[in-house]
């Protein structure tokens, strides 16, 4: 399967040849390329781990929201000391993970 970029909106569309239109923006089929081999293989290899960031993004305002419940509750020092470490925390994964989608975006490996 071939895939087709829309240099206009950045649509990634796959298929044997371009749409007649964008889906997304319209723009005639002049206006789609088509994606290099290489560059679908590293699309295609990222697609796995762009999903297991999205899945830890999810999995990180779990335990945030259970760090939330521990610090409000607020039994004793210890207990609000491990609550408050693990919402510090993933604060800072989900910034390393947001970051790594961003890099995969600029490089043209989200889709």
């Amino acid at each position: 399967m071939k895939m087709w970029r829309c240099t206009v909106c950045g649509l990634l569309y796959e298929g044997e040849n371009s749409p007649k239109a964008c889906p997304k923006c319209g723009s005639p089929a002049e206006k789609f390329e088509l994606v290099s081999e290489e560059q679908v293989g590293i699309i295609e290899r990222a697609r796995k781990t762009n999903q297991l960031h999205s899945d830890l993004l999810a999995e990180l305002a779990k335990v945030e929201a259970i760090a939330d419940a521990g610090i409000e509750d607020n039994l004793d020092p210890g207990c609000l000391r491990t609550f408050t470490k693990a919402k510090e925390a993933t604060r800072l994964v989900r910034q390393f993970s947001v970051a790594e989608i961003r890099v995969h975006v600029n490089k043209g490996k989200w889709g």
